[in-house]
């Protein structure tokens, strides 16, 4: 399970300047640098190293000593009458992994107990301890030593302390000290208490009367704390999230409970000054076979939210307001694996208001799937149940998801030393949904009257038989694949109280026959001097789908796919199984590529392709074959004799540059119907610059709902980068910006210094939601965002985590892990 830094703080956080006098710390001032065994770095620092230098352990200077017994070296010795030894000059004396250096030493005639006289050095595995005098037993781990400064090697950690005490082995503690792991000479953090214990064995420390000090500027006041100082995980606060804004104070304070070594929970109470109080929670578990992740949040009065909902929300102020997601995944043997997921909200509104990470206000589902899998040789098989809670606030009716209750896969591949092959594919599905409306599908929603579609309207029961048989011949030179597949379905509907006089039993049966067949042609090149091979592949695709009446069909899980590179080559028009897409076409194409002869990585790929079409497609969304599409667009889709002409660019310029580039270009009517054009650079410093342009001619995008039709063009440009100033410093930022109606859609701007002892993260973050209705943009919303995390190493952090929205947001990006030096 992953690491969590965590602290404690019983009494709660107050300020600083209501501790008293009494309880205020004062520890000795820091040696300098060259006393705690650090190293500046020289021409040997390594590469991205934030510190400035490295703590480093000496040799022992005697070595090690029988068991039980102690070394000792001196330059003068004298004994008492009394049996005492006094030990002067450059003494060192040793025990075990103990060494203690000092000017003078004191060993008394029971020989118990050593008293030394400093500047002195006591010394273990990975630890110094300097102090003025001290004193130790030579039977037992204790020791103590007066006006001390320490240094855990290890963990990069220092300190002063009036006195130290080692109470047994790894475990000391400290009476009015300090406790950082910035380097000698910086005190930008400390962590100074009345109190302090330093456990190595378990891997915390406490603290009491401790106050965190920045730049020696006190800032909280614990009455007890508790904190990590390895990475090991400890039960304890978690940092607070504290957040700010015109209408209040947010305030989230998280407490990680380190219930076992295979389990933890985190429980987080939140404050919302003009909401109320939110309890969320999140329990982790890990099992030999099985992990899963319950999580969620409950506010029983949410004084705003009928305030921030819509006019047409059913929230009112007082509701009480929550979310769950439970998560588990597991394997009964190891072909067999299972997964478990069930998430709810009790509105579609709860994470516009309350968020989950930064800038995840655009949660649209929760998901739940019960599912159990195996994969054998042969054979795949699969049985689900699997739904999702659409979030909107309100929902329309329509917009409610099919449940599969249950759906069953079987499908298996047996394949012949000749090149031919076999399939099996069999699904069986029953679709779900509650709808509300009347016996002609209409509902009201937005003070208007809207109608379930007749082809969505039913539930129930579907079969599919997809068997394939083919032939596939590889060879240096080229391939050829001849595949034949039938489409069998059946169908047994239920339409409710909807009154229609479709059919409830269905079926459809055809035929989806295709022959793919490439050539391969290569040569050597020479290009400046470097040597390459170039590939020049010329490609033929059939495929034949007959027309059939799918009318009367129902729309459960299948929407219009966008034509494409990869369309050129695939027989089938639509996604899912309720439309099969009649189909003559014929598609042809070449691909040159060129290879570096040295390793075989490919440089340049380019590829350029288009379909014709012998017949026109008659079937789209509404099943009918009869009929063509009436929109202007559509028809012209349908009937067209030859598809855009398809290119696609992809160069690596160099190990820094890199290009990708696709032109949908209709060449009857002279216009682009869309295209994409990426630049990225990335240098070996970490810098990242990507470049993007993208255009889509109006309707290219086949959607199912009027709202979700845009009706313009699309022209976007985009821009992202995240620039390595140095060692500590990144700087990142980006925009999107829609040309069309001139805006901008999205900015980004941060910045994250990762020094040696502490990190920070700003990012403000502005964007834009379309309300769910592409088709008009007088709804749009803009929303914003401010983050900040610190980061003190070896302590916590304030803030939540967004490393990963960084690297989303600037692909290529790889984020610094800001809890190591």
């Amino acid at each position: 399970m992953g690491n969590r830094s965590s602290w404690t703080a019983l009494a709660g956080l107050v300020t600083s300047s209501m501790v008293t006098a009494p309880l205020w710390a004062a520890p000795p001032e820091s040696l300098p640098a060259e006393q705690l065994d650090w190293h500046p770095w020289g021409e040997d620092r390594p590469e991205g190293a934030v510190c400035r230098g490295y703590y480093q352990m000496p040799a022992y200077r005697l070595a090690t000593p029988a068991e039980g017994k102690v070394a000792s070296e001196a330059d003068d010795g004298q004994y008492g009458e009394d049996g005492e030894t006094v030990l002067s000059g450059e003494v060192v004396l040793r025990r075990g992994e103990t060494q203690l250096e000092a000017p003078q030493v004191r060993v008394p005639a029971s020989r118990e107990r050593v008293t030394a006289v400093g500047p002195l050095a006591l010394r273990d595995r990975n630890l110094l301890v300097r102090g003025d005098a001290a004193s130790f037993s030579l039977d037992s781990e204790a020791a103590n030593i007066d006006q001390a400064h320490y240094v855990a090697h290890e963990q990069r950690l220092r300190g002063d302390a009036t006195q130290l005490a080692r109470v047994a082995e790894g475990r000391y503690q400290l009476t009015e000290a300090s406790f950082t792991t910035c380097e000698p000479g910086s005190d930008l953090w400390r962590l100074v208490g009345n109190d302090i214990v330093l456990d190595q064995q378990s891997g915390f420390g406490t603290a009491r009367h401790a106050r965190l000090e920045v730049g020696k500027v006190p800032v909280f006041y614990w009455p007890w704390v508790r904190f990590p100082i390895d990475e090991r995980r400890q039960t304890g606060f978690l940092w607070p999230t504290l957040g700010t804004s015109g209408d209040g104070l947010d305030y989230a304070q998280p407490f990680y409970w380190n219930i076992a070594p295979n389990q933890d929970a985190t429980i987080t109470p939140r404050v919302i000054s003009d909401r109320g109080l939110l309890l969320g929670g999140e329990y982790r578990y890990l099992l030999p076979s099985d992990a899963g992740t319950i999580e969620g949040a409950y506010i029983a009065d949410d004084r705003r939210a009928g305030d921030e909902a819509s006019t047409d929300s059913s929230l009112e102020n007082g509701d009480a307001r929550w979310y769950l997601d439970y998560r588990h995944a597991g394997r009964v043997d190891k072909r067999t694996r299972y997964q478990l997921r069930y998430g709810a909200a009790s509105d579609g509104r709860y994470f516009d208001d309350f968020g989950q990470t930064f800038g995840d206000t655009d949660t649209q589902n929760m998901a739940r799937l019960a599912q159990v899998e195996y994969r054998g040789d042969t054979w795949r098989l699969e049985g689900k149940a699997q739904g999702y809670q659409v979030l909107d606030d309100p929902l329309d009716e329509n917009d409610k998801p099919f449940y599969r209750l249950p759906s069953l896969t079987a499908q298996a591949r047996w394949e012949q030393d000749v090149g031919f092959y076999e399939e099996w594919n069999a699904n069986a599905t029953y679709f779900w949904r509650d709808i509300e409306g009347d016996e002609q599908g209409f509902y009201d929603f937005r003070d208007q009257q809207r109608q379930v579609p007749l082809r969505e309207a039913a539930n129930g029961a579907r079969f599919q038989l997809t068997p394939a048989v083919g032939w596939r011949a590889d060879t240096t030179w080229g391939f050829l694949e001849p595949r034949l597949q039938l489409h069998h379905t059946n169908y047994e509907l239920d339409y409710g109280d909807r009154r229609t006089e479709r059919d409830e039993s269905l079926t459809r049966t055809l035929p989806v026959a295709s022959v793919d067949a490439g050539l391969v042609f290569e040569r050597d090149l020479d290009v400046g001097g470097d040597a390459y091979r170039q590939t020049l592949e010329p490609r033929l695709n059939y495929a034949y789908v007959p027309a059939r009446d799918q009318s009367e069909f129902p729309d459960f899980d299948t929407s219009e796919l966008a034509f494409s590179w990869n369309q050129l080559w695939s027989p089938y028009r639509f996604s899912g199984g309720d439309r099969v897409g009649d189909l003559n076409r014929l598609s042809y194409g070449v691909k040159s590529r060129f290879l570096e002869d040295s390793s075989g990585r490919e440089r340049l790929s380019f590829g350029l392709g288009q379909a014709a079409y012998f017949e026109d497609r008659h079937v789209d969304m509404q099943g009918d074959s009869d009929t063509l599409p009436e929109d202007r667009d559509d028809r012209y889709r349908a009937t067209r004799q030859r598809s855009p002409w398809v290119t696609q660019l992809d160069w690596r310029i160099d190990d820094h540059w890199r290009t990708r580039w696709e032109w949908l270009y209709d060449d009857r009517k002279s216009r682009t119907e869309s295209t994409g054009f990426d630049v990225q650079y990335r240098a070996d410093a970490g810098h990242v610059l990507n470049l993007g342009y993208r255009w889509q001619l109006e309707g290219f995008e086949p959607a199912e709902d009027i709202e979700d039709t845009r009706t313009y063009n699309l022209e976007e440009f985009s821009a992202s980068f995240a620039y390595k100033a140095m060692n500590r410093l990144d700087l990142i930022g980006g925009v999107r910006y829609d040309n069309t109606n001139d805006r901008m859609l999205e900015q980004l701007a941060g910045v994250q210094w990762n020094d040696c002892c502490y990190g920070l993260q700003l990012v403000w973050r502005e964007w834009i939601d379309d309300e769910d209705t592409a088709n008009t943009i007088e709804d749009d919303t803009t929303d914003r965002g401010l983050f900040l995390r610190f980061v003190f190493k070896g302590l916590g952090g304030v803030g939540g985590e967004s490393g990963n929205y960084f690297e989303a947001a600037v692909p290529g990006y790889r984020g610094t892990d800001l809890s190591r030096p």
